[in-house]
């Protein structure tokens, strides 16, 4: 779970740093900020579904588990890019949803990558 809390904060902190960088590539700061607090937040959420099926041998225990996981960051991120995008219209920083979109799939990438990494140790051990 370390590589998840090294990208958080990166982003946390690229964000406080260079607000006026992002900014010039229309990026709003704070939206990608709070962005990337929902992230960090859905992708400990999906991790706890994904632990759960890493101890469980039944097949179908395990598929449900996964798809659970991966349904319930998609509607978080589905439900607060709505929510978002509903309250602010006009004003939508879309450099913003771009980069929070980037950084779904970084997240994504790299909870796969440790899940795996847990599921390999858990079979030789």
């Amino acid at each position: 779970m370390a590589p998840v809390l090294i990208i958080f904060a990166v982003v946390t902190v690229l964000c406080l740093a260079i607000p006026t960088v992002l900014s010039r590539w229309s990026i709003d700061a704070q939206v990608l900020l709070v962005g990337n607090l929902i992230l960090f937040i859905a992708t400990l959420v999906s991790f706890v579904f994904y632990r759960r099926s890493l101890g469980n041998n039944h097949a179908p225990y395990f598929m449900r588990m996964i798809y659970s996981a991966m349904f319930t960051k998609m509607a978080i991120c589905i439900f607060t890019a709505f929510i978002y995008i509903v309250t602010y219209k006009k004003e939508v920083s879309k450099g913003a949803i771009f980069a929070c979109m980037f950084l779904y799939f970084v997240y994504t990438f790299v909870e796969l990558a440790v899940v795996l990494k847990l599921s390999k140790e858990k079979k030789n051990a």
